[in-house]
C-alpha cells in the first residue's frame, strides 16, 4: 500500500513541481519496500520451521 501511495505522491510532486512531495512519495516507496522484505523475511522463517517440524508434531 505505501508503494501505490507513494508513487501517487512522487506523481503528483512532478506535475506541481513540488520537490517536497516528491521526495515524500519516494520515501514511501522505500518504506513500503522495506515492509515488503521484512515480511517476505517471516514468511521464509515460517516454512523453514515447518520443515523442520517432524510429522509427529504436525
Amino acid at each position: 500500500m505505501d508503494k501505490l501511495k507513494g508513487k501517487g505522491k512522487e506523481a503528483v510532486g512532478k506535475l506541481t513541481g513540488d520537490r517536497r512531495k516528491e521526495s515524500e512519495g519516494k520515501a514511501d516507496q522505500v518504506k513500503g519496500r522495506a515492509k515488503d522484505a521484512v515480511d517476505e523475511a517471516g514468511d521464509r522463517a515460517k516454512g523453514v520451521k515447518d520443515s523442520l517440524r517432524s510429522d509427529d508434531d504436525r
